[in-house]
């Protein structure tokens, strides 16, 4: 998969996916110094063969390194007893208002120190990256205060610097209404916008600010607030949108230039339309409502309406504790109505535009990133056709191997 990293592929072009049959690519220094066919680069590069070390792929596709742009990677607990209670009729927002859900794990994080944060944190990133992920964005969120949600955006950042999957961090202390405030919301929204916001820019700690527009959460007014602040001291936006019940977070995210819109299971068509319009990226996460048990968004609606698809695994401890970007390949064909060859351009150079790196990662060409998964299937077709199966055989980051035989080098 080659070509086109100055914007989000939108429409028929989600279907180009620059197919070379009998391909190699040339490594060097962490950078894609050629690709071509393999007779084509055996000429270039005869004289340097001895010294090259050559990994045989025949038989099997070669992808850019996936690109997951929307977790939760970096938090404590997990929430298994939820999914129980869910299964028997529970809903996700009832479960939050009695003390669950976002709560719940923003009370293990806190408890959590450094260290725990940072051992659990690894062991998910270990296999993300085993699963053909080289790059993921996480998010903040879990702590709810300026100490805790610092302490989750600087295990972020030692993990990004300690482990060769690259992380993109992204603000978001309002992922909930704590508790403390939850008869006077605005005045944690001020909190976000007064203290935190300012703080975490001035360390330097995340690129990207996200809120959680949904009714009982934060409206879209809070949500504009929230975003406004963050734009200025220099956070890009993003948005948790229309999740639960459309509740305009589409409409909002084309409003502000929203870098991605997330969730969107029930967006508007008018909201769709303004995001198309305005050249917001769709991030959608078929793995959280199949574990809802919720009708996942419409991803061929927004295809067809020249909407930037994105997919990601929305990996958190309650709505979607998967780390298999593979199965949400399979999840966007099975559930959302897409195609082979437009699940693997919303994995890999949609999803790497979604966080501004469309330019350094996401397809594989000359000056890029020396980022690539091979797979052990003949063809992409079959990477969705065998689903639930972890077909990641090799994973190079920046040019050094990093997987291979399907385990941690």
């Amino acid at each position: 998969m080659e070509g086109g990293s100055e914007a989000a592929r939108v429409g028929k072009q989600m279907e180009e996916l620059g197919i070379i049959e009998n391909g190699s690519v040339w490594l060097e220094d962490g950078i894609i110094h050629a690709v071509g066919r393999d007779e084509e680069l055996a000429a270039t590069y005869q004289h340097r063969m001895a010294e090259a070390e050559i990994i045989n792929a025949s038989g099997k596709l070669v992808t850019p390194g996936l690109v997951d742009p929307h977790t939760h990677l970096v938090h404590a607990g997990t929430r298994e007893n939820e999914f129980n209670m869910r299964l028997q009729g529970a809903t996700y927002m009832e479960i939050m208002n009695n003390g669950g859900g976002i709560h719940a794990t923003t009370t293990a994080t806190r408890q959590a120190d450094h260290a725990a944060l940072f051992a659990q944190s690894k062991k998910r990133l270990d296999q993300f990256l085993l699963h053909g992920v080289t790059t993921v964005e996480a998010k903040s969120g879990y702590g709810l205060t300026l100490e805790h949600e610092l302490k989750q955006l600087e295990v972020a950042k030692q993990l990004h610097e300690q482990h060769p999957v690259d992380i993109v961090s992204t603000f978001m202390g309002a992922h909930a209404v704590p508790r403390d405030y939850k008869e006077n919301p605005d005045q944690f929204v001020q909190l976000v916008i007064d203290e935190m916001i300012p703080e975490v820019a001035r360390r330097g700690l995340a690129e990207f600010n996200d809120v959680f527009c949904e009714r009982g959460v934060f409206t879209p007014e809070q949500s504009r607030r929230i975003l406004e602040a963050g734009m200025k001291h220099g956070l890009l936006p993003k948005i948790h949108a229309d999740e639960i019940e459309p509740y305009e977070g589409a409409e909002l995210a084309a409003q502000i230039g929203a870098v991605s819109a997330d969730h969107l299971l029930r967006a508007s068509d008018t909201g769709i339309k303004r995001m198309a319009e305005a050249g917001v990226i769709a991030v959608l996460l078929p793995g959280t409502a199949f574990f809802l048990m919720a009708e996942s968004a419409n991803g061929r609606k927004m295809i067809d309406a020249g909407v930037a698809v994105a997919i990601s695994t929305d990996c958190n401890p309650g709505s979607s504790p998967t780390v298999s970007m593979p199965l949400i390949m399979n999840l966007g064909c099975l559930k959302m109505g897409m195609t082979p060859a437009e699940v693997l351009t919303a994995a890999t150079i949609n999803a790497a535009h979604a966080i501004r790196r469309g330019r350094e990662i996401g397809s594989i060409e000359r000056g890029k990133k020396a980022d690539v998964t091979i797979f052990d299937v003949p063809n992409y077709m079959v990477l969705q056709y065998r689903y639930g199966v972890n077909h990641v055989q090799t994973v190079i980051k920046s040019g050094v191997k990093v997987v291979d035989g399907g385990r941690l080098v």
